[in-house]
């Protein structure tokens, strides 16, 4: 019997600058940075992951830098949101740092029951800090700057606008297993029952909703989190007999992906759990080493002096 989708495994979106982009979620978000590396389809550009200590499927945001991208626009049938889960008490410690450090930022607001702050990084993209009204015991990785009491858990929720959600509702119950829990207005939140964090997408209804149009400061994809490589597979064939095209299982180092687009326009990714982060680097050492896909090993020199120098 299949097992289920345990939730969001990571998110990927496109930034610009890659010291502005690391310098924020290091610094001011408190991130940590969990692999160095680059794009497997353009070694002259990194592709950076930040998440926990150990890189937890959950935690993990990604970005593409591409020095000098235009920027995008969020609209219909793109990821438009990411949500992290933050402690109830930490929303005005957030709005200060945010003030601090001159972060775009809205009032602290209130929906589906959750108290929620929104702001954008450097590049534009949208995130939301939450008050989860769900159970969040996961241990977050700390600063000196952003301790305990404030420091994100990992994902919440992720955003999904779309100009019917009807097609992409029926990806997420009849292939993935997530539920409609609840509505707000044009929001409606599905959540997987197979896991307690990261499990929420809302999808927002915007029938005159211009489409997204990519670029910096937008999502790229969202990656959905399997155990193993054999329920991916299952996953897979369930795609198919949906009659959407997916791709065949691709190694990304650190887990194993499949890819498709759903009916309503955005990049869904199906990822393990395994191998994990620790894979190439020690635990203690996460992140402070460039690491490349071994295809490109024998490039190193050459790939090392085309990306930008990054100080950290």
């Amino acid at each position: 019997m299949i097992s289920n989708i345990q939730g969001i495994h990571h998110i990927t979106a496109i930034a610009g600058n890659a010291q502005r982009n690391y310098d924020f979620y290091t610094r001011v978000l408190g991130l940590r940075m969990v692999k160095r590396t680059v794009n497997f389809d353009d070694p002259g550009t990194y592709h950076f992951y930040y998440g926990n200590e150990t890189g937890t499927p959950g935690t993990i945001l990604t970005f593409f830098p591409w020095e000098g991208i235009a920027s995008g626009r969020a609209g219909a049938g793109m990821a438009t949101e990411i949500g992290y889960s933050v402690p109830a008490d930490s929303l005005e410690f957030w709005a200060q740092r945010f003030r601090d450090n001159k972060i775009q930022q809205d009032p602290v607001a209130q929906r589906l029951g959750e108290t929620y702050l929104s702001f954008r990084d450097p590049d534009g993209l949208k995130l939301d800090l939450i008050a989860s009204k769900y159970p969040d015991g996961r241990q977050p990785w700390t600063t000196p700057q952003v301790d305990a009491d404030a420091a994100t858990k990992g994902f919440h929720s992720v955003t999904l606008t779309l100009k019917s959600i009807k097609p992409t509702a029926s990806i997420l119950t009849d292939i993935l297993g997530y539920e409609l829990r609840e509505q707000e207005g044009n929001r409606y939140r599905y959540i997987t029952p197979a896991s307690p964090t990261a499990s929420v997408v809302d999808l927002v209804e915007a029938p005159q909703e211009a489409r997204g149009l990519s670029g910096g400061g937008t999502n790229h994809h969202v990656a959905f989190r399997v155990a193993n490589e054999a329920v991916q597979m299952e996953f897979r064939e369930k795609v198919l007999q949906k009659g959407l095209h997916i791709t065949p299982k691709i190694n990304r180092d650190y887990f194993f992906s499949l890819y498709f687009r759903e009916p309503g326009g955005v990049l869904f990714e199906l990822a393990t759990d395994n191998p994990g982060f620790t894979v190439d680097e020690p635990l203690d050492q996460l992140g402070t080493h460039l690491k490349l896909p071994v295809q490109y090993e024998a490039m190193r020199a050459d790939i090392e002096k085309s990306l930008p120098a990054l100080n950290s």
